[in-house]
């Protein structure tokens, strides 16, 4: 089932697009955002740590409208959402994928986490109180504002063959579960189309 023609509700809100990599979410995510008519901003979580990344965010760049405002925050979400919010009525986060490596990476000890076979219990639940925080945030958007979110899922394939490998893959699940829960709105991408999820959840019976 897809929604082909997919928008962005008025009141405040939360929506989610999920999927592989180049399933086509950034697209989604800014047509979402066009379709709606109404102002944007872009909260970019990449940082230029080498030249293909300098690439990938000079495409992106180049693929928005001049006049959304783009915010550049690797890793403070609810401060960059409040800065966003104020300036635009809709808010795209692109991605939580990133920001989720950001974060995991400016822990003190995450460079022994390479070898370490153990999970530290304290990098779930310091990154979801981060996101814990970013709900709060969209919890208290004026009437009329919402927040695109854009996350990977990686799930799907081989379980990792290190500790960070499994620790990332394991709080990135815990970190959707918690956005889906509250989002009002959850698509996974699928070849560039958008299937609404949520929607299909709430509508399973036995």
């Amino acid at each position: 089932m897809t929604d082909r023609n997919a928008d962005i509700d008025e009141g405040p809100g939360l929506v989610l697009l999920l999927g592989g990599a180049r399933s086509g979410k950034s697209t989604f995510a800014e047509r979402l955002a066009t379709k709606s008519g109404r102002s944007v901003a872009f909260i970019a979580t990449a940082i230029a740590i080498d030249e293909d990344m300098r690439d990938r965010i000079a495409r992106h760049q180049s693929s928005r409208p001049a006049d959304w405002r783009t915010i550049e925050e690797p890793l403070h979400l609810a401060a960059a959402l409040r800065q966003a919010a104020a300036a635009a009525d809709v808010v795209i986060l692109d991605c939580l994928t990133v920001w989720l490596s950001n974060w995991l990476f400016s822990q003190d000890n995450s460079a022994q986490l390479e070898n370490d076979n153990t999970i530290s219990a304290r990098h779930y639940a310091g990154a979801l109180q981060e996101i814990d925080a970013l709900l709060q945030a969209v919890s208290e958007l004026e009437p009329g504002k919402t927040l695109v979110v854009v996350s990977n899922e990686v799930g799907l394939g081989i379980v990792p063959a290190y500790a960070l490998g499994r620790i990332y893959r394991d709080v990135l699940g815990l970190v959707n579960q918690r956005i889906a829960a509250a989002a009002t709105r959850v698509y996974l991408m699928v070849a560039g189309l958008g299937v609404d999820i949520k929607r299909l959840d709430e509508a399973a019976t036995l």
